[in-house]
């Protein structure tokens, strides 16, 4: 009897996983579901677990505790576990003395399937072709960053795992790994990736985990955690010292702080009635007060920051992610 893709097991499916290094504990119990046709968004600060988790998904190291399902199957037990999923960890990796095509040409042979007689369409759809044949120590970031996903569309993937594919991308090269992404996706390739980009996971995404100190914090779908996040506003008072003080003792006004020199917080429409009845006793007349859309990035530090907020913000405005460890890439 065939089964319907209803009841197909998710491309992902993570349980309790754990990662411990001695008394260092990297990942503390992730529990995530990747189902079929997401893009789906894996964030985190610096040092929260993103890249040790990816490592465990495709089989690179081994959890200390909890399961990976990859389409049902663990990618510890058998390599099978890991045919339909490709990808690359932190950066892929090549041969520089070596053409972009050499390289694809040495991994399909390993790979064998048919691969190599794919070459020509990978490198096509990663819009490299008038550049395969030139050495990759030649190669910019961003095509180094193609070719890496050139090389796993070798595989004819229904599983995409991609590790920070636009770090250190300029503009343009954001841009261009923005609309492969799509493109992948529109092909039916189910997407997961890890990114400190939040403007970039907010529009590619539909779904997004949110993991800090190892342990994930959110995990559903991004327009259901912009309507869970509450409204947003801006405010402008005649006395912003003492407006401010007055937001902080308010019991329904949550994450008050400075920005840009304006007040901003979150309230529903009753609290913000309440609040502006509250300012105007206290003698802080409102001069603006305007509503602003929750972004990704407002609700992302509204979920991991404290003990922990300054070294998550430093990490979401750098570009190297938390592991020290080479990178790997899936084959």
């Amino acid at each position: 009897m065939s089964v319907s893709p209803a009841e197909s097991p998710p491309p992902v499916e993570v349980r309790g996983l754990v990662k411990r290094y001695g008394d260092l504990t990297a990942v503390a119990g992730v529990d995530i579901t990747v189902n079929t046709g997401d893009v789906y968004g894996y964030l985190g600060p610096n040092g929260a677990g993103k890249t040790t988790s990816l490592r465990m998904m495709l089989g690179l190291i081994r959890p200390t505790a909890g399961t990976v399902r990859l389409f049902g199957r663990d990618p510890m037990l058998s390599v099978k576990a890991l045919e339909g999923v490709a990808g690359f960890v932190e950066a892929p990796t090549f041969y520089p003395y070596m053409s972009g095509r050499r390289n694809l040409e040495l991994l399909g042979a390993f790979d064998g399937h048919g691969a190599s007689a794919r070459i020509d369409e990978a490198l096509e759809i990663v819009e490299l072709s008038d550049r395969a044949r030139d050495k990759v120590g030649g190669y910019s970031h961003g095509m180094r960053q193609r070719l890496g996903i050139a090389a796993a569309l070798l595989r004819r993937p229904n599983l995409m795992l991609l590790d920070e594919p636009a770090t250190g991308l300029d503009p343009a090269g954001m841009r261009d790994m923005r609309v492969l992404v799509r493109r992948l996706a529109d092909q039916g390739i189910t997407v997961m990736l890890s990114s400190h980009l939040l403007a970039e996971v907010e529009e590619l995404c539909n779904k997004v985990a949110i993991i800090q100190a190892g342990t994930i914090v959110y995990e559903g779908e991004i327009a259901e955690l912009k309507r869970g996040g509450g409204t947003s506003y801006r405010l402008a008072t005649t006395d912003d010292e003492r407006a401010l003080a007055v937001c902080c003792a308010q019991p329904n006004i949550g994450d008050v702080r400075t920005d840009h020199g304006r007040i901003s917080f979150t309230a529903d429409d009753a609290a913000v009635a309440e609040l502006s009845q509250a300012l105007v006793e206290a003698g802080a007349l409102i001069r603006v007060l305007t509503p602003q859309t929750m972004t990704l990035e407002d609700l992302f530090f509204s979920l991991t920051e404290g003990t922990d907020g300054a070294r998550g913000e430093r990490s979401i405005a750098g570009e190297h992610p938390e592991s020290a460890e080479p990178a790997e890439t899936a084959r």
